[in-house]
């Protein structure tokens, strides 16, 4: 496969903008194509979540195309969760060690910025264009204008699909001989919801936090935005009781948040307009492999490995296969019938990886973070790691805050869990939990 000379990216959200910016320095021309408006000059509808959470994975992406201290500033670190109980007091977990935060991070500022970028790297993006097909015999993909539904099709030498969840150019691969493909919904949906800010435009609740209101089976969480409101998400059941199907009114809205989430009523003060007007959306994960097609067409972000959002690693993932693939790049010296295999074998297990640890976050958050027993449980592991920092380092810090690869902190958590789940059987371990029996437990189990 010779060097190609023109490259097409499907989508220009978050991942396809930051591709193109690593493509384009490395001296490829570059095309985007958008089906939506350009974003910098409309409004874009409602449906998709305002501000994200930006971690580790995401920065160093960021830093290779010297994005990292821009977007840096207009980020809001939030240094743990903030729990909010039905009746007692509200209390704080942190995420990690003293100065490890993940960011709130405005999804439209980010996207803009990174669209900004790569206008200016020389890419040329073309908006109002929905990806309908995908000749792969002919390196075409086929459009249809998203107001007049006129046709066209641009031809290149590699197209990227960077198209979200419901990619257009995953569905060409579908049709090829033994495509694996499968797409797994929660029972749950979500709708956004947003707290208002102070009189004088501060935060109502502390900033420097995620707010959980776990309440077993379903929640609701708030991440800060810089004008001093917080967007709130409403994980809950579509069916069933409670359920999006059982508040069917204003009046049981207001009488089902004012029992269950009583400080985040006074927060809301259209809730019963915004929870009718606003969209519920469905959470899904899909796996697929191959991500490629006879190296004419790949996938990446969202388009080869949705994931749902509960350990915030969605455009993280998406992010960090960005760097992979530049680093391949390099390796490789731009020999993509190297590079596509390559990139295909490093993100594959890692995605499937990020994959479960995310549904299994769901459980941990709506369930488990309010539960004494999970709370000591994490103290031990804080306490652990920070004596054996080379031997046990808990899961959430290498999801989080490291690079390790997704798939081999799952399997590491997992083994971790299994220890701890034997250290909590011992008799008094609330009372015991800093002793040297315990150090030395850990340690035998870990040898």
């Amino acid at each position: 496969m010779k060097k190609p000379e023109h490259i097409i990216i499907l989508g220009a959200g978050l991942v396809g903008s930051l591709l193109a910016v690593y493509l384009l320095k490395r001296g490829y021309r570059v095309t985007l194509y958008e089906r939506r408006p350009d974003m910098r000059k409309v409004q874009i509808p409602a449906g998709r979540s305002i501000n994200l959470a930006l971690s580790d994975r995401g920065w160093r992406a960021l830093e290779g195309v010297k994005l990292a201290e821009d977007i840096r500033r207009i980020g809001i670190p939030m240094k743990g969760r903030m729990i909010h109980p039905q009746q007692d007091e509200i209390y704080f977990q942190p995420y990690g060690k003293e100065g490890q935060a993940i960011y709130a991070v405005s999804r439209g500022i980010l996207n803009c910025t990174l669209l900004d970028l790569a206008e200016k790297a020389g890419a040329e993006i073309i908006f109002n264009q929905r990806c309908s097909s995908v000749d792969l015999a002919n390196n075409t993909a086929k459009f249809l204008h998203s107001d007049t539904n006129q046709a066209s099709e641009a031809k290149a030498d590699l197209i990227f699909g960077a198209d979200g969840a419901y990619s257009a150019a995953r569905l060409q691969l579908q049709f090829t001989d033994r495509y694996n493909y499968s797409q797994t919904y929660l029972e749950h949906g979500y709708k956004e919801l947003m707290f208002v800010a102070n009189a004088d435009g501060t935060h109502q609740f502390e900033k420097h936090a995620l707010h959980i209101w776990p309440r077993g089976g379903y929640m609701l969480i708030a991440l800060p935005n810089l004008d001093g409101t917080f967007t709130v998400t409403l994980f809950f059941p579509f069916k069933g009781n409670p359920s999006f199907e059982m508040l069917d009114s204003k009046q049981k809205v207001k009488s089902f948040f004012s029992e269950i989430f009583p400080d985040a009523v006074p927060l809301l003060p259209t809730l019963e307009e915004d929870f009718f007007q606003n969209p519920t959306g469905s959470l899904v994960t899909v796996r697929s492999f191959p991500w490629s097609f006879d190296n004419k067409l790949v996938l990446i972000g969202d388009a080869a490995h949705a994931i749902v959002p509960f350990y915030g690693q969605g455009m993280n993932c998406g992010f960090e296969d960005c760097t992979v693939l530049n680093q391949l790049l390099d390796e490789y010296d731009d020999e993509w019938e190297q590079v596509i295999p390559a990139y295909e074998q490093h993100r594959k297990p890692a995605a499937d990886g990020i994959a479960e640890l995310a549904v299994n976050n769901f459980y941990e958050m709506r369930d488990l973070v309010g539960h004494p027993d999970f709370i000591l449980r994490k103290k031990i592991e804080a306490w652990f790691s920070e004596k054996h920092p080379d031997k046990w380092i808990p899961l959430y810090t290498m999801v989080t805050f490291s690079h390790i690869p997704y798939h081999e902190a799952l399997k590491r958590g997992k083994q971790q869990d299994a220890i701890m789940d034997e250290v909590m059987k011992q008799p008094d371990i609330e009372k015991n939990w800093q002793s040297e029996k315990v150090e030395q437990r850990i340690l035998s189990m870990l040898n």
